[in-house]
């Protein structure tokens, strides 16, 4: 587990794409059996009312399994403090929006300096037990969002992220949330060791879809 937690317990998009979904009928030469295939490559993303108004973050925790990680976004202002959202992708999808971050963070600096910096964390820091000991998780959060792609903006005191699951016939946007400026670095240093725990751990490189793609050029 990663995560920059509160202390009381761009204009741009994911370099990834989206989903292909390959419906065909059963394998033979039946002249009854139609086959085709389909391409799916969303271009835009469906708000669904109860997403649209999104959420503030001040915290964020990254935990993973062989097959997926789980981003969860905290809330340390309300009371009781809140995880406000939770996001659930596949370990490429993950290294697609930490590069995507990254980028996003590099034009927010060129464009406004550097973000005030936050205090440094507690030296003694929150065991994942006491953390979520501390911030109650939603019950309609329990099982998270799915999102395969995301869409990142920022203006000069804010990002905002869009997640999306792009599966067909309409891509929509599962979670959005809200964070200052200031807490950027924290994200990118958690999804960063989020990864490089996932590769020591399950002896695997993480690359995004891009990098996979850029890879196979000759």
């Amino acid at each position: 587990m990663d995560g920059d937690i509160p202390k009381n317990p761009s204009d741009g998009a994911n370099p990834g794409s989206g989903p292909e979904n390959n419906p065909s009928g059963p394998g033979g030469t039946d002249p009854g059996v139609d086959r085709q295939e389909l391409r799916h490559s969303p271009v835009s993303a469906r708000v669904p009312e109860r997403i649209g108004r999104g959420v503030l973050s001040n915290g964020v925790a990254v935990l993973d399994s062989p097959t997926e990680f789980i981003v969860d976004f905290f809330q340390g202002l309300s009371r009781p403090p809140l995880i406000v959202a939770r996001v659930v992708m596949a370990p490429r999808n993950l290294a697609s929006f930490q590069a995507a971050l990254r980028e996003n963070f590099d034009r927010y600096t060129k464009s406004f300096g550097a973000p005030p910096p936050l205090p440094p964390p507690p030296a003694q820091r929150p065991t994942i037990q006491e953390i979520y000991d501390t911030y109650r998780l939603p019950e309609e959060l329990l099982s998270g969002g799915y999102a395969n792609s995301v869409m990142i903006t920022h203006s000069p005191s804010e990002f905002g992220f869009d997640f999306i699951t792009g599966f067909f016939p309409t891509a929509a946007v599962s979670s959005r949330v809200y964070m200052s400026a200031p807490h950027i670095p924290r994200v990118i240093a958690a999804l960063t060791n989020a990864m490089k725990q996932f590769e020591q751990r399950y002896q695997t490189r993480l690359t995004s879809p891009q990098e996979g793609n850029d890879a196979g050029k000759g």
